[in-house]
């Protein structure tokens, strides 16, 4: 590993903690597509698929951000166990309902109620601010070291839920991506030592929401669109690589766009980069939205590989400058709850994009999937553009974090975003 990334493991319980991490992610790229591979394994619906991995997507984007509110206020521990607990056990009731034929209103009914998943990601990086606060060089190499987690899942994870579900028995997929959840966010809570302080609300504005910053909003909105480019592309991947009969490359093909990302992940935590953090943001969704056009001209599974590996190129530059603007526009006490509404954002988007693209799939052939893929990354790049100015001006209210380039306000308490 390049000395950046191992310096940033010099503080203790740095190891520990993004271990447990990564364990505990691995559900954000299993579950989804476990669902979507044993409803299709089942009933053959991808309509009926797509749609209940949507309100599973829409349920967490509802809840997750009231829950790392909890967060930030109670602290890790004593919040993230019991939601965990409650998601887990939601899950099995929604296996226990397919696997046994039950009511279609069954299904939605556990899947809204597993909704209640924590997102480990804000977890991990929100332990990782507190400990690099007041050193940016450090802080932007673990950001990118956890994008780069976080594309490690999405490689392994969907191999893992597509493989164990086609092969082994459907519900295998989600099955052992709750124990990986359980498990995961066990280990993560019972690090005491890393984990942040709470945040009790006083009665002086403190009880709003983190999403009142305009920043933020711009943020969230555009990852709204984001993440309906996510969920259109794993429905139209599964769809196109089964109509080319051969169902189960679809996980290494969603693979290589991970692995896309990744890379580009590693390498843009080796840079520190000087100018306009917003500007290099606006850049990366862009080139996410340009990146979406030659996934309409793929004919076969080779072709769709390597313009998903390309197109991955662009993810994980682009979330790592999120994490940079996310802190220059959301106050301290509101850390953990400003990142989970980027998870939002995508999560709202994943089901619009599932959605959308097993409509158009069901009616049209799985090819014609990807027009929405590219008609959610046209509307991103209309939002970022719109918004823009709202990212340039000076956060109101309480103190961010840090300022757009990553640098620390408690060191330089009166620079501004530009």
């Amino acid at each position: 590993m390049p000395s950046p990334y191992r310096a940033i493991f010099a503080a203790p319980g740095t190891k520990g903690f993004s271990a447990a991490g990564l364990i505990g992610r691995l559900p954000i790229s299993m579950v989804g597509v476990g669902i979507l591979t044993m409803i299709s394994e089942i009933t053959g619906r991808y309509a009926m698929a797509s749609a209940l991995t949507g309100t599973l997507a829409l349920a967490a984007a509802v809840i997750g951000p009231q829950v790392s509110r909890l967060v930030d206020q109670f602290g890790q521990r004593r919040v993230l166990r019991p939601a965990t607990l409650v998601s887990v056990a939601s899950v099995a009731g929604l296996l226990v309902a397919a696997a046994n034929g039950w009511p279609d209103w069954t299904l939605f009914l556990f899947a809204a109620i597993a909704g209640c998943v924590p997102s480990v990601g804000s977890m991990v990086r929100a332990r990782w601010t507190v400990i690099y606060r007041d050193s940016p060089r450090e802080l932007h190499t673990a950001y990118s070291f956890e994008s780069v987690v976080d594309e490690v899942c999405f490689i392994f994870g969907p191999i893992l839920a597509i493989g164990l579900s086609a092969t082994w028995f459907p519900e295998a997929g989600p099955l052992v991506a709750a124990v990986c959840l359980l498990v995961g966010v066990w280990l993560l809570t019972a690090q005491r030592t890393t984990e942040p302080e709470p945040h009790p609300r006083g009665a002086h504005g403190e009880n709003t929401s983190a999403l009142r910053s305009p920043g933020l909003q711009v943020l969230t909105l555009t990852f709204v669109a984001t993440g309906a480019i996510f969920g259109s592309i794993d429905v139209s991947t599964l769809a196109f690589a089964e109509e080319q009969g051969h169902k189960s490359w679809a996980s290494f093909i969603l693979a290589i766009w991970a692995a896309g990302s990744c890379i580009a992940g590693i390498v843009f935590g080796l840079l520190h980069l000087k100018g306009r953090t917003e500007l290099r943001w606006i850049l990366g969704v862009c080139a996410m939205g340009v990146s979406m056009i030659p996934l309409l001209l793929a004919g076969n599974l080779p072709f769709l590989a390597v313009a998903l590996f390309v197109s991955g190129l662009a993810i994980a530059p682009t979330m790592i400058t999120t994490m940079a603007l996310i802190e220059a526009h959301v106050p301290r006490a509101k850390l953990t709850e400003g990142m989970t509404w980027i998870s939002t954002g995508l999560a709202v988007g994943v089901a619009i994009g599932s959605s959308a693209t097993g409509l158009v799939i069901d009616a049209a052939g799985a090819q014609r999937g990807f027009v929405v893929s590219i008609a959610s990354g046209a509307a991103a790049a209309a939002v970022a553009f719109a918004g823009y100015r709202r990212l340039t001006r000076p956060a109101q209210g309480e103190e961010p974090a840090t300022d757009g380039d990553g640098d620390s306000r408690a060191q330089e308490p009166d620079r501004r975003v530009a």
